[in-house]
């Protein structure tokens, strides 16, 4: 082997390394989440650490699943695009086979697997920002200039849309929608054709809600709770007296009041009010602040992907950063009373074993993102140093560098933060026209 063949098999030998905000963001934010379940659930039933001991159990899994996840390079989960797309179908379509399916409080959104139901729509948000992001890969140019390209993911996302309002499922429909919509802007589609669209479906969206009474009325008591303070303004009647009594610095973390059985869903849907009760408006803020910080170096992994032109990993990381913050926003909203209640828990704090599971699955997924983002830059500035001299050793053969200059220039850039790349290419977002 020549020194040229060494200097291939030690670039291809460099790995990269996990973002470690977005770790450190995650990490914190479930530890908050099993500190809070535990407060929150320890009234609810006989024995107090019931929902505390799930919930571990739960976040156990989800952390096996996501480093597993970590360790899968993204080219190989592009293959399977297609496969992951009939997954979804699939998946929303076995909670209605009997015996498998399986009903809560009138809503059949769960399969039955013995030992523990499991949600589907949370796998399906996963598996659906990935086709999404290789459409988006394989479409790039299409999206942007035919209505047929731009449609498909619309057409696509309105079938699931379709079997989630049969569960019934609203909120999570409206959730991948709007995912779907703000990818296909990130993915270069027109603002204008985007539009169109949206605005033909919202009359029937006001006619599902006009047209189905619970939902009525979780639109009317959100506007005015206290006029039936004791019927379908109760649960966020009391969310709002939890969040008031809370004040600048709370209560103390494990004092609430609301979450004695007074609050419903005080370890799911409404934990964000149990901490605004314990923590105060300081708590409050501090959470959002790691939100903001998980959110916003997701997108600014997305943009670094794309400007180095991988964009499958790029939308991945788009699509991720869409679907927590849209859902943390939709979940503290119905907390604060700004939105109608809706059933989507806070990312990585609430209790709910789907929804923890795989939201460490999309955690593990951003990560690899980021460990291959990181890892093409090395590589990249590895190569930068080597350039230069194969180019002289191009002028002059008997001045080749050896693979021990080769290893030396590796290792200088090792030890190096991330300082040039080369040419990058600005990304492409929607135009408004």
């Amino acid at each position: 082997m020549d020194d040229y063949s060494r200097q291939a098999t030690r670039l291809e030998a460099i790995g990269g390394s996990y973002d470690k905000w977005l770790l450190g963001a995650a990490v914190t934010l479930a530890s908050i989440g099993i500190v809070m379940v535990a407060s929150s659930s320890i009234a609810l039933t006989q024995s107090p650490f019931y929902y505390l001991t799930r919930h571990l159990v739960f976040i156990g899994i989800g952390v096996i699943l996501a480093m597993v996840t970590m360790r899968v390079e993204l080219k190989e989960i592009e293959k399977y695009n297609q496969l992951l797309l009939l997954g979804c179908f699939a998946l929303l379509i076995v909670v209605f086979i009997p015996g498998l399916g399986s009903s809560v409080n009138g809503a059949r959104r769960w399969v039955n697997l013995g030992v523990s139901k499991f949600q589907t729509v949370e796998a399906v948000k996963v598996l659906y920002i990935v086709w999404l992001s290789s459409y988006l890969v394989r479409f790039r140019d299409e999206v942007n200039a035919t209505w047929q390209a731009m449609l498909k993911p619309v057409g696509v996302v309105g079938l699931l849309v379709g079997l989630l309002l049969m569960q019934p499922d609203f909120g999570s429909s409206m959730l991948l929608l709007g995912i779907t919509i703000c990818m296909l802007v990130l993915g270069g589609a027109q603002i204008t054709r985007i539009i169109l669209p949206v605005l033909l479906l919202l009359p029937g969206l006001v006619l599902l809600v006009i047209f189905e009474p619970y939902r009525m009325r979780r639109v009317t008591s959100f506007m005015d709770p206290w006029q039936d303070q004791l019927g379908s303004g109760y649960q966020l009647s009391n969310a709002l007296m939890a969040i008031g009594r809370g004040e600048w610095t709370g209560v103390g973390l494990g004092a609430s009041i609301q979450k004695l059985n007074y609050l419903p869903e005080s370890h799911t849907d409404f934990i964000f009010s149990v901490i605004a009760e314990e923590l105060g408006f300081i708590g409050v803020c501090g959470i959002i602040s790691l939100y903001v910080l998980l959110v916003g170096r997701a997108f600014w992994l997305g943009m670094r992907c794309i400007e180095m032109r991988r964009h499958f990993a790029g939308y991945i990381a788009f699509g991720i950063a869409l679907w927590i913050s849209l859902q943390t926003f939709v979940s503290i909203g119905v907390n604060l009373g700004i939105l109608p209640t809706k059933g989507l828990t806070l990312p990585l704090i609430s209790s709910g074993g789907s929804s923890v599971m795989m939201t460490c699955v999309a955690m593990g997924l951003l990560l690899r993102v980021s460990y291959e983002y990181n890892r093409a830059v090395r590589r990249q500035e590895v190569r930068d140093d080597i350039e230069p001299m194969v180019e002289d050793a191009e002028l002059a053969p008997a001045a080749a560098p050896s693979a021990s200059a080769v290893a030396a220039a590796m290792q200088n850039n090792a030890t190096r933060g991330t300082s040039r790349m080369q040419q990058r290419v600005e990304p492409t977002f929607g135009r408004i026209a």
